[in-house]
């Protein structure tokens, strides 16, 4: 193994177009954390959100090489009781933010949020899986309880999320009601699998009536509408924030949830291992392919960063690394 790998590191606000690769030392393994070589990763909104204006946040470590997610082996086990090359997946618990994430050939990554899976799909389709699809999957199953019987709106759904969700809960074998602001983008939601598309004008009220659950993507710009448009009984899950609000101001919610609607949200930081393995059995038992919008290899990080940053590519955008 050499000394030295490639990654992206960053201590500043930086736009796609200014991200480079850089040589860096790779990692030494310490206890309780364990060395992996990186096949692949997703990319996420929120690491555009790191490289615009987080970065300069006092909690953010910096420098720091950005990534909440990967796919690859084990490298170096130290003391864990993973085998070197182990198929793994890991996400999240301060990946790409408290400690250097995924955008790397190495990443070493703590014990606990790394975890052995085992899936019949390729590395670059594994790699559209672990953030999107756990995100899908624990609002879906976790907060929203989502049988066969329901009738699922997802609001926002023209992201790689809402895809996601798209494609599990017709798996499941549900009936989904999909919305996008954007009329271009009704034909990708229905060709994504949604048995209803709603053009969203900002109100979704008396177009709701058939609906037993909900996904709500867009956030706390449309929760409120959403809300007062479904009946009594309906859950409401908050996961997405594509509506660029991050905080309720004046939220009352006495006044602002209706009488018998519930409403709860899916926070995507704590995976564990049965969830995870659990997302990729389904996944080969409905022989699922996790939808994928463009596939870059590592050497042309900047032109992935620049298609997450301008947002115009339909679903996950993954990165090829070895």
């Amino acid at each position: 193994m050499n000394n030295t790998m490639k990654a992206v590191i960053i201590d500043k606000p930086t736009k796609g177009s200014d991200v480079v690769l850089s040589d860096v030392p790779i990692p030494q393994v310490k206890p309780g954390w364990v060395l992996v070589k990186v096949k692949a990763f997703g990319m996420n909104h929120s690491e555009q959100l790191l490289r615009e204006f987080e970065i300069a946040s006092d909690y953010i470590s910096k420098p720091i090489i950005p990534g909440i997610e990967c796919v690859g082996e084990i490298a170096d086990p130290s003391d864990s009781s993973f085998l070197t090359g182990d198929k793994i997946v890991a996400l999240m618990g301060g990946m790409g933010r408290s400690f250097n994430g995924s955008y790397a050939e190495y990443a070493l990554l703590p014990t606990h949020h790394v975890f052995a899976v085992k899936s019949s799909l390729p590395w670059h389709e594994m790699a559209a899986v672990p953030e999107t699809y756990f995100t899908a999957w624990g609002s879906l199953f976790q907060c929203l309880k989502l049988i066969p019987d329901d009738t699922l709106l997802i609001r926002g759904a023209t992201c790689a999320l809402g895809y996601a969700a798209i494609q599990l809960a017709k798996a499941l074998g549900c009936t989904v009601i999909a919305t996008t602001h954007k009329e271009s983008k009704l034909d990708l939601i229905k060709s994504a699998g949604a048995d209803e598309c709603i053009l969203d004008d900002g109100s979704l009220k008396g177009k709701t009536d058939t609906v037993t659950k909900v996904l709500e993507l867009i956030g706390i710009k449309t929760l409120k509408d959403t809300m007062q448009s479904v009946n009594e009984g309906v859950i409401v899950c908050n996961t997405g924030v594509l509506g660029k609000v991050y905080e309720w101001n004046h939220f009352d919610p006495i006044k602002d949830i209706p009488n018998g609607v519930y409403l709860t949200g899916f926070y995507s930081n704590y995976p564990y291992r049965e969830m995870i393995q659990d997302i990729f059995t389904f996944m080969d038992e409905k022989a699922l392919k996790p939808l994928i919008g463009e596939i870059y290899d590592f050497k042309n990080i900047k032109e992935a960063c620049i298609s997450l940053d301008e947002g115009k590519i339909n679903g996950k955008i993954v990165v090829n690394v070895s």
